[in-house]
């Protein structure tokens, strides 16, 4: 989640503040800043770019592994065919 992100909801949380506390708001919406971005480092999540990048190399070496067993059966059965 990008900081202008946890910036909003940060200001939407101080928004909620009763009258009482609007003093208060620049303050607390600085610790609910800080409070967001800490309890979201550890769910150590990954980005959507992160999290397609990796799929790609997934399928990527997913393809690679079927075509190596394919040839891999093929020399085999080469293999038993002279033998």
């Amino acid at each position: 989640m990008d900081t202008r992100q946890i910036d909003q909801i940060a200001q939407r949380l101080a928004m909620t503040l009763p009258p009482g506390l609007k003093s208060l708001r620049h303050e607390l919406t600085d610790n609910f800043r800080a409070i967001l971005q800490s309890q979201l480092e550890r769910l150590d999540l990954v980005s959507r770019d992160q999290f397609e990048a990796q799929a790609a190399l997934l399928s990527r070496t997913s393809e690679r592994l079927k075509a190596l067993e394919t040839r891999l059966e093929s020399l085999e059965s080469q293999q038993r065919g002279r033998g």
